[in-house]
């Protein structure tokens, strides 16, 4: 498969926290994606940068909280959407490396 310019867009970062580099023992990868990317195409990114098999995409969408700058100024962050991806049996996918 070869790696289009919007497969960038599409996939932002892996996220790497102590949950998340448990859930690679599993066989388990998290990546922050464009919150209006869809499983298909996190699929096709994935498979397309990482040259590895996916066999399942679960998302989440995290809200943007309000926030306070210094004492008197409101604010918002940002809304995140996280993609868990199931690797195939016999893909590996160690993301902790390349940081």
């Amino acid at each position: 498969m070869t790696v289009k310019p919007e497969h960038y867009d599409i996939v932002r970062r892996p996220i790497t926290t102590e949950k998340t580099m448990a859930a690679s023992q599993h066989r388990g990868v998290v990546f922050e994606v464009a919150i209006d990317a869809n499983k298909a195409r996190i699929k096709e990114a994935v498979e397309a940068l990482y040259g590895v098999k996916v066999q399942a995409v679960n998302t989440s969408i995290t809200k943007g909280k309000a926030v306070r700058f210094r004492y008197r100024f409101r604010g918002k962050t940002r809304a995140r959407k996280k993609a868990y991806v199931t690797l195939a049996e016999g893909n590996t996918l160690d993301v902790s490396s390349s940081l």
